[in-house]
């Protein structure tokens, strides 16, 4: 079960910003009875004709059900100096993800939520301290992938407390106290900076059952001057140093070519639903041509995670939204079918769908062989070229996660 919490006011929110804030809500009141006014034309549009996603709710509910969980929000520093990080975080996004591939809790499998902001950009609102969700916690991480590509640095003021607090009170985090939930801040100001406490906002992060990790971008010794290791002592959590314009090694391996083809292959079996499914599929395939130009290995690690239960699409890929205990053919639309789908009888639609999972199955199974084969090639290469990645992102977050997430219960079958 999910528990919300409103967004407190945080300190230096003046009253005439918070006058603003409810004269724009009622704005926006009156605008939605002027659109119900129109609900009968809208009604007859179909879902995905206006856009929206298929079946989010109930699929995501119906998973958490089912599943262990993991939830993820990862606070990045977008101010001038801080390209490399970007970088870093675009390349090893689905490394940290792949760390709960043979993970288990209970005999479980989790899936992973991540959420993504950025804060100390300039070109942000000041009067929200230059800070922006851009994520709220989501298992698309086609969309995590896409925004982080999306990502430019502007010099500006960088306030840890004030994004951790945002973090803590807009999430959507689990109730469950089996569930890993962490935020992970990155950057290389002061920690100290800004409106918000940051110790009063890490208490307050652990005291909903919210770790708080800080990674320092710099030398170690600056992060604890500039009271980057308090933060996490006060939320159970980690303080963490990474060299952010380190380049990450990119190996080639012998199974490249394999993964590759089998990829293609896995991208055939997604079937999109209306519009919507339609464009998602489009992003699946630039997320792939983007992972393989940022290098890093990014698209083997990137290929890996569609591997697993933690790459779900249910919201627009008929495949995945048939798992559902709560899927009824009847709410798809003859329209929002693929073509060669529409003028299939009820039963014909099903085997179709069944063979694509099954194609998914053989193509899941495949990759897993591959990349496995490839990380023990990598390491030995790593290796001999005497190179490492432990102050990297992905290296200090892949730690941290296992470390934690062994203290709710969670297992870890292989290193």
């Amino acid at each position: 079960m999910k528990t919300g919490r409103r967004r407190k006011t945080l300190p230096g929110e003046s009253s005439g910003i918070i006058r603003q804030k409810k004269t724009m809500k009622m704005k926006s009141l009156l605008y939605s009875a002027v659109v119900l006014s129109g609900a009968t034309l809208a009604l007859a549009l179909p879902p995905t004709g206006r856009g929206e996603e298929f079946g989010t709710k109930e699929q995501v509910a119906i998973e958490a059900q089912h599943q262990a969980r993991v939830q993820l929000a990862i606070l990045l520093d977008t101010s001038g100096s801080m390209d490399g990080l970007i970088e870093q975080a675009k390349t090893q996004l689905w490394s940290i993800v792949n760390t709960f591939i043979n993970a288990r809790q209970g005999g479980k499998a989790p899936f992973v939520e991540v959420a993504l902001y950025e804060y100390g950009n300039q070109g942000l609102n000041g009067e929200t301290h230059w800070i922006r969700q851009i994520q709220p916690l989501t298992r698309d991480l086609d969309r995590i992938s896409e925004d982080l590509f999306s990502l430019k640095t502007n010099g500006g003021s960088e306030f840890c407390g004030a994004v951790i607090s945002r973090a803590v009170g807009d999430l959507q985090w689990d109730s469950s106290p089996k569930t890993y939930k962490a935020i992970f801040v990155a950057g290389n100001e002061p920690f100290t900076q800004g409106p918000v406490d940051p110790e009063s906002a890490c208490r307050e992060a652990i005291k909903n059952g919210v770790i708080v990790n800080t990674i320092h971008c710099g030398p170690e010794q600056v992060g604890i001057t500039t009271g980057w290791k308090t933060g996490p002592l006060l939320a159970d959590g980690k303080y963490l140093v990474i060299d952010h314009n380190k380049a990450v090694v990119h190996v080639d391996a012998p199974q490249d070519k394999e993964i590759i083809k089998w990829n293609a292959r896995l991208n055939e079996t997604y079937v999109p639903i209306g519009r919507t499914g339609a464009r998602r599929l489009e992003v699946q395939k630039e997320q792939d041509n983007l992972a393989e130009g940022a290098r890093g290995n990014a698209l083997q690690a990137r290929v890996q995670t569609k591997a697993s239960v933690n790459y779900w699409n249910g919201n627009w890929d008929l495949v995945d939204a048939c798992t559902s205990k709560e899927f009824d053919w009847k709410k798809v639309k003859v329209e929002d079918l693929p073509e060669e789908m529409r003028a299939m009888s009820d039963e014909e639609r099903k085997a179709y769908i069944e063979d694509k999972r099954e194609e998914r199955k053989t193509c899941h199974e495949k990759i897993k062989a591959l990349a496995e084969a490839r990380q023990e090639y990598v390491k030995e290469k790593l290796r001999e070229m005497g190179e490492g990645e432990e102050d990297t992102l992905n290296a200090v977050m892949v730690q941290t996660v296992r470390q934690q997430a062994s203290g709710k219960g969670y297992t870890f079958e292989k290193d």
